[in-house]
């Protein structure tokens, strides 16, 4: 990945859905280019998707879980991706294991979502923390 494709991936952090003539224009390159490297970069799997974010007034928190040491965290964390409110579902090195990015209608929404990770018997503990403030970078 070079300082052209960093440029590209650069403006569609900000808005995923510029139009690749604008993002030429920006980069300095034709929109034959920019279409290329974005197709290239979906093929390597640097680009994973495209995806909305939104402001819809909704309890956004991390629910972070600890899973038993002979838990494979690849699969609980394919189901937990399916559960609606998940936005992100990251495997993570440290304390926790799991780290569930969740957008729910109220603090009662993310409290239904803790009991739920909490009644999965590969969960051994979880921490909870409310996003209060969000930027892209």
């Amino acid at each position: 990945m070079d300082e052209l494709d960093q440029q590209i991936l650069g403006i569609l952090r900000e808005d995923a859905r510029t139009p690749y003539t604008e993002i030429a224009d920006a980069v300095g390159t034709s929109e034959g280019t920019v279409r290329n490297r974005v197709e290239q970069l979906v093929d390597d799997g640097v680009i994973e998707r495209f995806t909305v974010a939104t402001r819809t007034g909704n309890i956004k928190s991390m629910i972070e879980l600890s899973v038993d040491v002979n838990v494979d965290t690849s699969e609980v964390s394919e189901r937990l991706a399916e559960w609606p409110e998940v936005d992100f579902v990251w495997q993570v090195g440290g304390e926790e294991d799991i780290v569930l990015v969740v957008d729910a209608a109220d603090t009662a929404g993310v409290n239904d979502l803790i009991t739920q990770a909490r009644e999965l018997d590969e969960v051994v503990n979880t921490k909870t923390r409310l996003i209060l403030d969000e930027r892209v970078g």
